[in-house]
């Protein structure tokens, strides 16, 4: 669990960091456009600390991490992926701030990066299914509250 903790902590600073580096480097161009510079930030926060800290819950509720191998592989590549991503995405952003020109290639890798992070998100969803119990037949469910009027 500490390891998930860690991971959204990390991206919690980094993202932050990256807000910054966003808002100081326009600045410095006097960069008024869009670039893709602008979205790190909520990438960051979003698809790293809030993704861990629900991550985080689940296995609380769920010990995602008694199927240790998949849980490892889906931490690994997410991570992967998702840093993959946003690091071609700050590069992208900063070459079009400073009005420098922007390779194909960059984009292509960050293509790349949001593949390897689905296939994190697909191995995340096959431990989450594998891990939740599994209504058992004859078993009497719970009624859904009705909202008095």
């Amino acid at each position: 669990m500490k390891k998930l903790y860690y991971a959204a902590h990390t991206y919690m600073i980094v993202g932050v960091v990256s807000g910054l580096y966003y808002r100081e480097i326009t600045k410095h161009y006097d960069f008024t456009g869009d670039s893709q510079l602008g979205v790190v930030h909520t990438h960051l926060l979003a698809l790293g600390m809030l993704f861990f800290l629900i991550v985080l819950a689940l296995e609380k509720l769920f010990t995602l991490s008694a199927n240790r191998r998949l849980f490892t592989w889906s931490f690994w590549v997410y991570n992967a992926g998702l840093a993959l991503t946003v690091t071609m995405m700050t590069i992208h952003g900063t070459q079009t701030v400073a009005g420098a020109k922007t390779s194909e290639a960059i984009s292509g890798i960050a293509g790349l990066g949001h593949i390897v992070l689905t296939v994190g998100l697909i191995l995340f969803f096959v431990n989450l299914g594998k891990r939740i119990p599994a209504a058992k037949a004859g078993t009497p469910q719970p009624e859904p509250v009705k909202a008095e009027v």
